[in-house]
């Protein structure tokens, strides 16, 4: 029987950083500021004799940039066994701007594996607008196993390029070239063991929620305030399932459907980046520098014939690599994230049909967080950690089958590149922990869920499905393109959310924002 194909590509990165200014390489300035002085006691209200040392804990805050300052949270390493070891938290925050704060507002921007700390201490307007960081004290935070916490470590940058970008050789999906990934994914597991300093086991969004609820009450609110994207939505869930009495206001935009599997989740996927892909085709059929002509179906042709050449004949760069059609593939995926990057699309298939791959380079590296040859965060490495964890491997022969059959028909332009008969997280070192189930947090306050209509990363449905299975779910729909609603310039999605978290009125569910 072979393995179900696991998650390779979704979920990685959210909208709130995929922008124009990012692509083009924009840097941000840090400035460093007086420390804000706000503090508040610990919330440890309900909270076990044994939990009191970590939810009592006073936080000391130190000036990181302008406006903002960061702190160390200590946590458990393992929940289930709070005795058993400790782990780092990095925090950062952005005091509330009028100076009178609702409360703290906690963001996590995806992934799994995105910073937290990262997003808001140098995209803080991508992350909330105006209106949020007037009223809340905005909280980024490193969530276990990512960036400045406690991290999960595997490979250097050398040793990380030739993981993600080095070619099989062999006819794709044959044994010899199954056999190099799987011992490429043996390698990398065991790497991953060897420098995460024990912490691979504990790296799972349960144990992850349970951290926010730490966060909360030592930041000293009685509830949560929350605004998840992508990933972030499944974390957010998954939190109001454990402590739905200690729910505030949520916002949970382009989510994942808790009880989708993980063939699932990537077949679902794949069509979505097909369907995004065609929509990025129709709009570049139009302009007068798209390297492709006729209807959408030829363009999506011809793609699909420089995807297969590029898989006979991979583009070789300045830098050595060599571009195959998984690298192609993800840097077209890295651009449909944002309609804002669709022009980098263009430079980059054009270029690559006169057999340059240096722009399409650039897009792979940004999904990798990668420039100059080095990784700036362990996001990749994170990433697979929590999916190796949270995921069960329980496909059947009949299901792989069928959603092979299924991807074909539906993305037949994605289809080839977007999974494999390996399973990456074969030889991970723990077994998934995780279960695929509905996510109902009875009891909980009212749950704001964001669709958007042609979201690639995180479709529609199942930001339909999670509304659906939340007691108190109200659904948001932004008819559009790209990943994730909020702050990307509709209106009418901005004010609902931003009323809700600032005046506490719930939308009307079903809102239809055009």
């Amino acid at each position: 029987m072979s393995a179900a194909p696991r998650i390779r590509r979704l979920i990685a990165v959210t909208g709130v950083v995929v922008t124009l200014a990012a692509l083009a390489g924009c840097a941000f300035k840090v400035d460093v500021a007086p420390s804000p002085t706000r503090s508040a006691e610990p919330d440890t209200t309900g909270i076990s004799e044994e939990l009191l040392p970590f939810y009592g804990q006073e936080l000391a805050w130190n000036a990181c940039g302008t406006g903002l300052d960061c702190t160390t949270v200590t946590a458990p390493l393992d929940w289930n066994n709070p005795s058993a070891g400790e782990i780092d938290l990095a925090v950062v925050r952005h005091l509330a701007t009028d100076g009178e704060p609702l409360g703290s507002l906690l963001t996590n921007p995806g992934g799994p594996g995105a910073s937290g700390v990262a997003l808001i201490r140098d995209s803080l307007s991508f992350a909330v607008g105006d209106a949020l960081q007037s009223d809340y004290d905005v909280i980024g935070f490193d969530p276990r196993g990512v960036g400045e916490s406690s991290a999960v470590r595997c490979f250097d940058a050398p040793d990380m390029d030739r993981y993600l970008f080095d070619i099989p050789t062999g006819t794709r999906g044959s044994a010899e070239w199954n056999s190099q990934l799987e011992a490429r994914n043996a390698t990398f597991a065991q790497a991953c063991e060897a420098n995460s300093d024990g912490i691979l086991q504990f790296i799972t969004t349960e144990q992850s929620a349970r951290d926010m609820d730490l966060l909360r009450g030592v930041l000293g609110d009685e509830k949560l305030n929350y605004l998840g994207y992508s990933y972030g939505t499944f974390l957010g869930a998954t939190y109001a399932q454990l402590f739905p009495e200690r729910v505030g206001r949520l916002v949970l935009d382009g989510a994942i459907d808790p009880e989708t599997s993980q063939l699932d989740v990537s077949t679902t996927q794949g069509i979505g980046f097909e369907s995004a892909l065609r929509a990025y085709m129709a709009s570049c059929l139009q302009g007068s520098d798209c390297p492709f002509t006729g209807t959408v179906d030829d363009g999506m042709s011809d793609l699909s014939t420089l995807l297969a050449s590029a898989d006979r004949n991979p583009l070789v760069n300045a830098d050595g690599r060599r571009m195959g059609a998984d690298s192609m593939m993800t840097a077209i995926v890295a651009a449909l994230y944002s309609q804002d990057s669709w022009s980098y699309l263009t430079t980059a298939l054009s270029d690559a049909l006169q057999g340059d791959p240096s722009v399409a380079f650039q897009l792979a590296d940004f999904y990798y967080n990668r420039s100059g040859g080095a990784y700036s965060d362990n996001s990749t490495e994170a990433f697979i950690a929590y999916n190796c964890m949270d995921y069960p491997d329980d496909a059947t022969p009949e299901q792989e089958a069928a959603s092979k059959a299924l991807l074909a028909e539906r993305a037949p332009t994605v289809a080839p590149y977007w999974s494999s008969d390996v399973d990456s997280c074969a030889s991970w070192p723990f077994p998934p922990s995780g279960e695929r189930k509905a996510l109902t947090a009875q009891g909980a306050a009212p749950i704001v869920v964001i669709g958007t209509t042609n979201d690639p990363a995180t479709p529609y449905d199942w930001s339909v499905a999670l509304a659906d299975q939340l007691a108190s779910g109200v659904l948001i729909t932004r008819v559009g393109e790209g990943h994730t609603g909020y702050n990307k310039g509709n209106t009418c999605v901005d004010d609902a959310v931003e009323a809700y978290f600032v005046d506490g009125t719930v939308p009307q569910d079903g809102l239809r924002c055009e």
